[in-house]
């Protein structure tokens, strides 16, 4: 990370988490400036984006990123802090996006909650390919990337069946939403609370995308629980792995921790491996490439990020 000064209060374990998955910083201190800042793909004030276009003669390829926070929080420079920015370099151009949260939704009486930021990952997808001729973009080169609560939303739309509308008025609602890879970092890949305990032991996150507020997180967790079969259909609606067959793109998961025996808490339960080992489980079966990469973990594939999303968007062929 020579000639790039680290964020204060990051731990060696986050420094070697950050390089090993893709977050080798851009040489200069500053994040290069959008080519285009705060564009607007809808008419709630979060719906906002940025984008960088890599140079390039011919249409690039693109990274849709969604930034972490539980969807409750976060900012999209988180792009830059993940060093996904440095695939300007690799010539692939980088959109980052806000979306509405958990707050958003709850003041507007959405039922469930995440809908909205979940809805607004597929919405942005669809915007930035029908923007594709006006910022020199290749529609069949998309690919989505985020972290934490926004890498579980690149993981719904990557996963899930296309969201497109060709009957609608909208000429953005009429794009599609599929793309051609994912990759994240620390994602949960179900918000299913059953599946999540049965897993992790000592897992409380969840509970607030289904509007479960109230006490310690512990305590929010065991009521979500209670409350599992009511909301069940939701619940598969909005889990990626709900979502996860045959024919889906291709994917990469990268955590900061290491695994645990079964059965055991987990060290950092909200963004355990054992997510991205039962997604290519699943994925593994259908013959979907996934590869998942953690501290003690195979090592196998792509090193980063940042390396399989550069093989899958620039390869010769472009994905179908």
């Amino acid at each position: 990370m020579a000639g790039r000064t680290l964020p204060t209060g990051l731990t060696a374990l986050a420094v070697a988490y950050i390089a090993a998955t893709g977050g080798a910083a851009r040489a200069a201190d500053k994040p290069p400036a959008p080519t285009h800042a705060d564009v607007k793909y809808g008419p709630h004030p979060r719906q906002v984006l940025h984008f960088w276009k890599a140079k390039a003669d011919a249409p690039t390829p693109v990274v849709v990123f969604f930034h972490g926070g539980s969807w409750m929080k976060g900012d999209r420079m988180e792009v830059d802090r993940r060093g996904l920015l440095a695939l300007l370099d690799d010539g692939v151009s980088v959109v980052s996006v806000e979306y509405r949260l958990i707050s958003d939704a709850r003041r507007a009486d959405v039922e469930p909650p995440v809908q909205w930021p979940l809805e607004d990952a597929a919405r942005s997808v669809q915007f930035v390919r029908s923007r594709a001729k006006d910022w020199g973009l290749d529609r069949s080169r998309v690919g989505v990337s985020g972290v934490s609560a926004g890498a579980c939303s690149a993981l719904w739309v990557a996963l899930r069946d296309d969201l497109a509308d060709p009957a609608s008025a909208d000429p953005v609602a009429r794009e599609s939403t599929r793309v051609a890879c994912a990759a994240v970092f620390d994602a949960q890949t179900t918000l299913d609370p059953q599946l999540t305990r049965a897993w992790i032991p000592n897992a409380t996150y969840g509970p607030h995308a289904f509007g479960r507020f109230g006490g310690d997180p512990k305590g929010a967790f065991e009521g979500f629980l209670k409350a599992r079969d009511e909301l069940l259909p939701a619940i598969k609606r909005y889990s990626p792995l709900e979502w996860a067959g045959a024919g889906d793109p291709p994917v990469f998961c990268a955590y900061a921790t290491r695994i645990r025996p079964a059965g055991e808490a987990q060290r950092d339960p909200t963004h355990s491996p054992v997510f991205g080992v039962k997604l290519k489980e699943k994925l593994d079966a259908v013959k979907v490439p996934c590869e998942v990469r953690y501290p003690g973990g195979p090592g196998t594939g792509h090193a980063s990020a940042r390396d399989f999303l550069k093989a899958v968007l620039t390869a010769t062929a472009a994905p179908k």
